[in-house]
């Protein structure tokens, strides 16, 4: 099934109907949609679509004289292409008359086989290839590889690309179009605890329970996600056991680097190593106070980017000697059904989820102003002489007005006292002057309630609105 990625599929269709050549950089990690996007994007058009293999250069050489000779009616008995500049020079010629794609999927395997794949390739662009009609996509499941080889400015290609794209997993809205047939709680619970990768989603069986989905992807050996995460981080990592060390503390709770460096028992610096990579993996995420400059703030905390990891390291990987012993079935009625899940997905995925919600209502033009600035904000509050946090943000910052949202995933509708709360935290945003108030519950409000978002005081959303049409 394909869901969602309307602004990549518009942006990729824009630039084919210019009569010149092209070079899209598309990636992300694996499983995200790469290719499943690129097939539909080809669809009804003339293309060659190639994937590199782990293999040497000649298998990789010779499987693309395969596609190519196949896709120009060529007898294959003629004999490989001899080098890569032979068939990115014939490619040239063609493209000199026909308008036609070459996908060129996991580049990063051919290039990291053939050092000077990069060089010869910017030399066929600059010299032949810019005066043709070719669509050339490149393609990689391998992030730092892609931004630092292909787009960063130390690579050959730097400054050919003519668009990029990155892909990130679903958004909750897109995502639960995968789930028909499920509750609007289950459709968000199964979101919250899988996420946003399309091929994951696309193991969840309609058929099946929410929990007895969980139970079979995740506590199960056989299941498909019960070591998915992991395998991933053998492909990509040298140090796999330093990695997971830091993500499962990451996923338990410590959030700061001193945290993380104690639980592991590790040096502050050598941790911070570490988490550069993942950063640039784009699995873990440093995060900031709303309103903290990046550069001087000393509140930055780290949280896992993907549902999937954070469900997988909190769950899954402290309890996979049980599990492994014949215990699944035990350790997952314990974690769907306690209050453990409950919390989990109270936070962050539910909180993630209201600002998704925030964004595509934003985009849609359905709030009181346009934020141009989104994120949640913790912190000392003076006036309480507390911490306090505020769930989800939405500021215009130049005309300084702001909407501050918090968010319930309670099964108790919520009372007026609690959503009065969500009105007592202006003072903790002192740079604007005009402030709005909404407040997200996963139970349905009570007329009480209701009387409050009558008088304009606040928006309240309950799980039914996050699905409003027109989003």
């Amino acid at each position: 099934m394909f869901v969602g990625r309307e602004k990549e599929l518009a942006a990729m269709e824009k630039l084919y109907r210019k009569d010149k050549f092209q070079l899209v950089v598309l990636y992300g990690r694996r499983r995200i949609g790469k290719t499943t996007l690129i097939s539909k994007f080809i669809e009804g058009k003339p293309a060659i679509f190639y994937t590199a293999q782990e293999a040497n250069d000649k298998i990789n050489l010779l499987e693309l004289s395969k596609q190519v000779y196949r896709f120009f009616d060529i007898p294959e008995t003629i004999g490989a292409f001899q080098n890569w500049n032979d068939a990115f020079a014939f490619l040239a010629e063609k493209a000199k008359s026909q308008r036609f794609i070459l996908a060129f999927d996991e580049f990063s395997y051919a290039a990291n086989e053939n050092r000077a794949l990069k060089s010869i390739l910017q030399n066929i662009i600059d010299h032949q290839l810019k005066d043709t009609n070719l669509y050339l996509i490149l393609c990689g499941s391998h992030v730092s590889f892609m931004e630092n080889e292909v787009l960063g400015y130390k690579s050959p290609l730097f400054g050919r690309r003519t668009a990029q794209i990155k892909l990130e997993g679903l958004d909750y809205y897109d995502a639960t179009k995968m789930l028909a047939g499920f509750t609007r709680e289950d459709q968000l619970k199964l979101y919250g605890c899988i996420g946003g990768t399309p091929h994951y989603l696309a193991q969840v069986d309609p058929e099946e329970s929410f929990a007895e989905n969980m139970e079979r992807l995740y506590f199960d050996i056989a299941g498909y996600l019960y070591n998915e995460p992991m395998m991933l981080f053998h492909q990509e990592l040298r140090e796999p056991a330093m990695y997971n060390s830091i993500v499962s503390s990451i996923a338990a709770g410590a959030t700061r680097i001193s945290e993380i460096a104690n639980r592991i028992g590790e040096e502050n610096s050598k941790v911070s190593k570490y988490l550069k990579t993942l950063i640039e993996l784009h699995i873990v995420q440093k995060q900031y106070p709303f309103g903290d400059d990046p550069e001087t703030s000393r509140k930055s905390i780290y949280q896992l980017s993907d549902n999937c990891y954070l469900f997988w390291y909190r769950f899954i990987f402290p309890a996979r000697p049980e599990i492994e012993s014949g215990n699944g079935d035990v350790i997952a009625q314990r974690v769907l059904f306690g209050e453990q899940l409950s919390a989990f997905l109270g936070k962050p995925a539910f909180e993630t989820i209201c600002l998704q919600f925030l964004r595509r209502m934003n985009k849609a033009g359905r709030l009181p102003f346009t934020g141009t600035s989104f994120g949640t904000w913790w912190g000392n509050d003076p006036r309480a002489k507390r911490q306090n946090d505020i769930d989800v943000i939405m500021a215009d910052r130049e005309n300084r007005q702001i909407l501050l949202g918090e968010c319930k995933w309670r099964n108790e509708p919520p009372d007026l006292a609690a959503i009065q709360q969500a009105l007592e935290k202006d003072h903790l945003m002192p740079a604007y002057r005009q402030f709005y108030h909404c407040f997200f519950s996963k139970a349905p409000f009570g007329k009480n309630a209701g009387r409050l978002q009558e008088e304009g005081n606040i928006m309240l959303f309950d799980l039914e609105a996050l699905f409003t049409e027109g989003l």
